[in-house]
């Protein structure tokens, strides 16, 4: 497993710890506080979950496991991979710091950067997808598939 692998499995669980613990506060808030939630709190917790913990670990996994790219593919990049991973990296962690604050203090100032923010995340999935788009292929099972093979 190479670096940038690691990048995106270590930086998924981080995710995945921080959306956890919201998760919990948020339950203990509910049903042991008997206080209300923003909905900017659920919204940043979800994609704090999905998009930093659920997407990076796919992402992550995508790139170790898929094969590796021909050798006239003109997409792959690791150098837009790893940008990839840093902006979304960055506009997760801004997006769920700018939401949950928000959550609590009415900043309307935040909304800015709360949009940024999603647009990054939207932008680093297909900077990266683009990447990986021509590794998305059939490498053994297409000869098995062609001599009949059923999966």
């Amino acid at each position: 497993m190479f670096s940038t692998v690691r990048s995106f499995i270590k930086t998924s669980l981080t995710f995945l710890f921080v959306g956890i613990f919201t998760g919990l506060y948020m339950s203990l808030s509910r049903y042991v506080f008997e206080q209300g939630m923003a909905p900017d709190l659920i919204s940043a917790h979800a994609h704090l979950i999905l998009a930093g913990s659920v997407m990076m670990m796919i992402m992550g996994i995508a790139l170790w496991f898929f094969p590796r790219p021909a050798s006239d593919d003109k997409r792959y990049n690791p150098d837009l991979i790893r940008f990839a991973y840093w902006m979304m990296t960055i506009s997760t962690a801004v997006r769920f710091v700018a939401q949950a604050s928000v959550a609590f203090i009415e900043l309307p100032e935040l909304r800015g950067t709360i949009a940024a923010a999603s647009t990054f995340q939207v932008i680093a999935f297909g900077l990266f997808f683009y990447s990986m788009w021509d590794r998305i292929r059939a490498v053994g099972s297409a000869l098995r598939e062609a001599q009949g093979e059923k999966f």
